[in-house]
């Protein structure tokens, strides 16, 4: 029995930390799958055996390494020196993108609840530290109430979008783009958001003592994604070309459900950002603990100050000059992860 409740909190991690804003409001799915047409079933389902395959790996070397942190698996993969460069480089990416995921939960609090960017900050930064005095037992407990909800909101989508005109359009829709860039897609997809999850796929594999515990974990975490990826494009495929125009194309879809679905969308688009801003801080902030013997509150700290200071301004135009260098990381990170083997098992 608690064997399978961990089974349960590794796979909701796992899809609640995939699961961020850019998944929630639908755009990164429509960028990266529905805008290809008929192709996007066959591509989301190449993704979520990446996912499946590739979640559970890192999970799996990281419990057979003891990993502390992302660093060290990729010292493992990598090398000493080359995994420490692109530890660092890594590091720099997650602050900037935690910095806009700050960003953009303020901007919930500004559009959505008529209330000021400022309290949408300091509430995030103030559940996370709350959240994080528990360390990965706490980011698990979060993601078992939110992911549910996400998933009950994907079958509402689903159920919906059954009764329009349009719901076989994602087996008929067509594209004008070559199939080197519908196929590329995925991988893109795929690669980027498994390192992006890595800071917390690492100690989640490595604190559980149970091999088939994770191994399950990774099975069923990397199908929920592939379900929730499959339910978003099947839900805005019966709305395009139209729905491309929207800024949040799934708050479109979730419009047409009623006031009630509205608000729930709305908690949960919230819940997304903090979700994943939770792990990714607790990530990095293992990484920092590994290199100076402040205790991890006071990192934590050092760190939502850091990104409060840099969601003032944005970092969007260092952003767009690092996202190209780190895509191509993130193709050689996974590229590397699927050829290298299994290190020996040292313990059931």
């Amino acid at each position: 029995m608690r064997n399978s409740v961990r089974v349960l909190q590794i796979a909701f991690t796992y899809i609640g930390t995939i699961v961020g804003a850019g998944f929630a409001t639908g755009r990164e799915i429509l960028q990266f799958f529905t805008q290809y047409g008929h192709w996007a079933t066959l591509t989301i389902l190449l993704a979520t055996g990446i996912f499946i395959w590739l979640g559970t790996k890192i999970m799996t070397i990281s419990r057979r390494i003891g990993a502390k942190s992302f660093e060290d698996l990729n010292k493992f993969l990598f090398g000493e020196k080359a995994g420490v460069w692109i530890s660092l480089f890594m590091f720099v990416i997650l602050l900037g993108v935690n910095s806009i995921m700050l960003a953009g939960a303020g901007s919930v609090f500004v559009e959505h609840l008529n209330l000021s960017y400022q309290t949408g900050l300091f509430v995030t930064m103030i559940g996370t530290y709350f959240i994080l005095r528990k360390g990965i037992q706490s980011i698990m407990t979060m993601n078992s109430l939110v992911v549910p909800m996400m998933l009950t909101l994907s079958l509402a989508i689903i159920s919906q979008t059954i009764q329009t005109p349009g719901a076989t359009r994602f087996l008929t829709l067509t594209t004008d783009h070559t199939l080197p860039s519908v196929w590329l897609a995925p991988l893109l997809y795929t690669s980027f958001n498994l390192v992006m999850a890595m800071p917390v796929l690492v100690p989640l594999g490595s604190q559980t003592k149970s091999a088939r515990a994770v191994t399950w974990g990774g099975i069923i975490g990397g199908t929920g994604v592939g379900f929730m990826l499959m339910a978003a494009h099947f839900a805005m495929s019966a709305h395009m070309p139209g729905i491309s125009q929207y800024e949040i194309p799934m708050g479109s879809i979730a419009n047409q459900l009623g006031w009630l679905v509205q608000i729930i969308y709305l908690i949960l688009i919230f819940l997304e950002i903090f979700s994943t801003f939770v792990a990714n801080i607790y990530g990095i902030t293992l990484q920092v603990q590994q290199r100076t013997s402040l205790s991890p509150r006071v990192i934590t700290l050092g760190i939502m100050v850091f990104c409060y200071f840099f969601s003032q301004f944005g970092f969007s135009s260092l952003l767009s000059l690092l996202y190209p260098m780190f895509g191509g990381l993130c193709l050689l990170w996974v590229l590397r992860l699927t050829l290298f083997g299994t290190p020996e098992i040292r313990g059931k």
